[in-house]
């Protein structure tokens, strides 16, 4: 949902073939994890196969961009490199409480 958000903010319409580019992933894989959204109403797809998030997935979607984009600025703060600090990020997002979320949201306001 995270690509799905991005991708729709960088090109308007987005296709599963968009997704796969940005994700590296294989054109099967991401039709299965686009078949799976959809049955759980996080995304719609039209006659021409564009991909929308619904409200819910939109809001999930923001959620853990917000989340990326703050862990990837605080682990650069760090000193970590940019490539690692993204990757990690992309695997903390999904991992942390929202307490400790909220807790470096705030510490990070500092530095903005």
């Amino acid at each position: 949902m995270e690509s799905i958000y991005v991708l729709s903010k960088k090109l308007g319409a987005v296709r599963s073939i968009d997704v796969s580019e940005y994700m590296g992933y294989s054109k099967p894989s991401v039709s299965r994890a686009v078949s799976l959204l959809k049955s759980a109403g996080y995304i719609v797809m039209n006659e021409e196969n564009l991909i929308t998030l619904t409200d819910s997935g939109l809001a999930i979607a923001k959620k853990i961009y917000d989340r990326h984009t703050l862990l990837s600025e605080l682990l650069i703060r760090l000193g970590v490199s940019e490539k690692t600090a993204v990757q990690d990020a992309c695997k903390m997002e999904h991992t942390i409480s929202d307490e400790t979320f909220e807790a470096i949201q705030r510490h990070m306001k500092q530095y903005r």
